[in-house]
């Protein structure tokens, strides 16, 4: 059995209407929908859906296509990153496919998507032309207002669609990735500058933990802020490294940690290591959960 996962972001998160809409395009497919959810201070929704390479190639195509129908970048604002009605398509190989199917996917996804509607499309992750755009930060780099600026310079010649800037749309970046886990920890302050301090102190790129990509939000509707955060590698940073790590840090500044968020689906082996470290289980395996033995067989 081959099952290819795809998980859109899209820069729309306050419109309910909107997930109506999405849902309904989903159920015209025969794939599994595990998370349909949208955020109001990220302004973004998420989707994560799999099945058959050839359903979920298909249905992606629809539900962003009907995306960009619905979505004016000219009026979007919101605390996440974003440069694109639709931000990010990844597809992630489950079962019975390399990771090598599914760069193979992603390109002609991307190639058709950016064809069909006129908007610029870059590569990344393991579906980059290039090592400058492997990681998604650097193609996101400038965000949609800087866009246009970017696609003058020459090395960043789109992949695929045209080289001219969608006002409309911006522009989407379409990968394919092993599984990545949106884990967000909020903390007991409305100190925006201490979540930005911690969010620097535990990604890669501030020197902490090689796997995560961080930043520092304000929650205004709560009152707090949140460290917000994108384990790309759960195998080598294991969520409670990054948690106890962000617990560490905001002891510095006499903040605890208030609560976490999952964002979107999580793969049970990941769960592993949460288990054995907070409850002191030395090798602990998704074997021993019961409903592992209920899916079906590789």
């Amino acid at each position: 059995m081959q099952i290819l996962q795809c998980v859109p972001n899209f820069s729309e998160g306050r419109d309910p209407a909107f997930l109506e809409e999405l849902s309904r395009v989903l159920s015209r497919f025969p794939v599994k929908v595990l998370d349909l959810s949208m955020d109001a201070n990220h302004n973004r929704a998420d989707c994560t859906f799999l099945g058959a390479p050839d359903a979920v190639e298909e249905c992606a195509m629809a539900v962003a296509s009907r995306a960009v129908e619905l979505i004016d970048m000219q009026r979007h604002t919101g605390s996440h990153p974003r440069m694109g009605a639709v931000d990010v398509v990844p597809f992630v190989p489950i079962r019975g496919l390399t990771m090598a199917d599914a760069v193979e996917v992603s390109r002609r996804l991307g190639t058709a998507f950016g064809e069909r509607h006129g908007i610029p499309v870059f590569f990344y992750e393991e579906a980059c032309t290039s090592e400058a755009r492997r990681n998604l930060a650097d193609v996101r780099r400038g965000e949609y207002e800087g866009m246009a600026a970017k696609l003058q310079d020459p090395a960043w010649a789109v992949d695929a669609g045209p080289q001219k800037f969608s006002e409309r749309s911006g522009v989407t970046a379409v990968g394919a990735r092993m599984p990545l886990i949106a884990f967000n920890v909020n903390l007991g302050t409305d100190d925006l500058g201490v979540a930005k301090a911690i969010a620097n102190a535990v990604r890669h790129v501030g020197g902490g933990l090689r796997y995560v990509k961080a930043m520092g939000l304000s929650l205004d509707e709560k009152g707090i802020v949140q460290v917000s955060m994108n384990l790309v590698n759960y195998k080598k940073t294991p969520i409670h490294r990054a948690l106890e790590l962000i617990r560490a840090e905001a002891a510095r500044y006499g903040v605890s940690v208030k609560e976490c968020e999952l964002v979107g689906m999580v793969p049970i082996e990941a769960l592993e290591e949460v288990v054995s470290y907070y409850l002191q289980v030395p090798g602990f395996n998704a074997q021993q959960v019961i409903e592992y033995h209920l899916l079906p067989d590789e």
